[in-house]
């Protein structure tokens, strides 16, 4: 994997998990317990996609506590992100890692993703665990315009929801990657309009 964070990216990094695990421990924002499987789950497993991110505005969609739009902006601090959650403890979760870890290019938004207007389209959706391709692609269709695209991160190779993907779309690339300690498979779908 392929990403290079100077000491204070590492800094903000580690930090991000310990803030998330303690916050974990009173409003249950992730699954995963322990700081180390949250570095290899959360940490890793979001820089994966550091590679791909060459656009100015990206919104994460599903966010969730911030993943994997905290770590990317951290690596990325000349991109400008919108972490989106409906959840409003992950919001404030969210609010409270970028008040600490000091970034200003972190903007994060309680909406649901539907409901979620910007003058200008983004550049890229990023959705990580948020819903399947036919769904996103469904409800962040008015997020970006034709030169914009989606980057969906997926677990095992998706060939059933790849097959599902309506005809205004075409799948890009579909590329493994490779997290370090992570059990089990990844893969990023790249997806443009049509």
């Amino acid at each position: 994997m392929a990403v290079s964070v100077t000491a204070e990216q590492q800094e903000q990094l580690i930090n991000f998990i310990s803030l998330m695990h303690k916050w974990n421990k009173a409003y249950n924002l992730t699954s995963v317990r322990e700081p180390e499987q949250m570095v290899i789950k959360h940490l890793l497993d979001s820089l994966s996609v550091a590679p791909f991110i060459d656009g100015k505005q990206v919104i994460d969609v599903g966010t969730g506590p911030g993943l994997p739009g905290m770590p990317l902006a951290i690596v990325h601090p000349h991109v400008q992100f919108t972490l989106l959650d409906s959840l409003g403890k992950r919001v404030r979760f969210m609010k409270q890692c970028v008040h600490e870890l000091g970034l200003t290019n972190v903007t994060c938004l309680h909406s649901r993703v539907e409901a979620h207007q910007k003058s200008e389209p983004y550049d890229i959706v990023l959705s990580r665990a948020f819903a399947s391709l036919k769904d996103m692609l469904h409800w962040c269709e008015h997020l970006v315009d034709s030169d914009g695209k989606f980057l969906a991160l997926k677990g095992q190779f998706p060939q059933s929801e790849i097959d599902e993907v309506s005809s205004h779309f075409r799948v890009d690339t579909i590329t493994a990657l490779e997290v370090p300690d992570l059990v089990g498979e990844r893969h990023l779908v790249t997806i443009r309009k049509v």
